[in-house]
């Protein structure tokens, strides 16, 4: 039996990071194909993060730049730091560099979180509207992405909801403000109604040091064990090395 059997949702296990890169690329395009046909249009939040920057460069690459049809893509972003949006620690700034610029989708169907604003209060807050405002509602009154791709942190957090933070309880906003456990620490997130409302959530996990974070969420002891989609599903693409055990 493994310690991981009781991670909700599916596992997608593949040997290497490249491998969970194609599965992801894969599961997108399936999941774009699916939303088009039910309203005509693919909202999706990207992260940040080492997996994130390898699945971008094969969704911008040759092999798979032809298989999309990018005219369907609203862009969103599940976090960002407190940083502008040139800087190299921006998740914005990583998503830019390696897919949006490379590929023809609308700049103004790219929605990045102002997190370079002094007030990050009302940047979050402003962040939130436009989730209102630009998606669906799903039946709990959330906006519903079609897709968010997330990560996981050895500490278990995943977008910018750390153990511990005022953002975990966050129920009545779609963004807030987060904090981070190192620098940048300021933060905006999608809260968990948010990340819960998505018609499908994905975690893309590499490494040997995310297996115990993998273990901690599969025991529910962890910010990344509330990720629980109310009407939608969840998916799990790890490695061999974060599977292992």
């Amino acid at each position: 039996m493994s310690a991981l059997d009781d991670l909700a949702g599916e596992r997608v296990v593949s040997e290497t990071a490249q491998e969970v890169a194609d599965a992801v690329a894969t599961w997108i395009a399936a999941q774009s194909r699916r939303a088009y046909g039910d309203h005509g249009s693919f909202s999706i939040a990207l992260s940040g993060g080492s997996t994130p920057r390898m699945l971008n460069e094969l969704l911008a690459g040759p092999e798979w730049q032809g298989r999309i049809d990018w005219s369907w893509w609203n862009v969103y972003f599940a976090d960002e730091r407190a940083c502008p949006p040139d800087d190299p620690a921006s998740n914005y700034h990583l998503a830019q560099t390696t897919l949006l610029s490379r590929v023809p989708i609308d700049p103004s169907r790219v929605h990045r979180m102002p997190a370079e604003r002094a007030d990050l209060d009302a940047a979050a807050a402003e962040y939130s509207d436009l989730l209102a405002s630009s998606l669906p509602a799903a039946r709990g009154g959330a906006p519903r992405l079609d897709v968010i791709l997330l990560g996981l942190g050895e500490n278990g957090h995943t977008a910018s909801l750390f153990p511990g933070t005022p953002a975990l309880e966050v129920v009545d906003r779609w963004a807030t403000r987060g904090l981070a456990d190192y620098e940048p620490f300021d933060r905006i997130t999608l809260t968990f109604p948010t990340i819960n409302a998505a018609a499908a959530v994905g975690f893309m996990v590499t490494g040997a040091s995310k297996n115990q974070a993998l273990v901690a969420t599969a025991r529910g002891e962890v910010p990344a064990s509330r990720v629980r989609p109310t009407d939608g599903t969840l998916a799990w693409f790890l490695d061999a090395a974060a599977a292992a055990g």
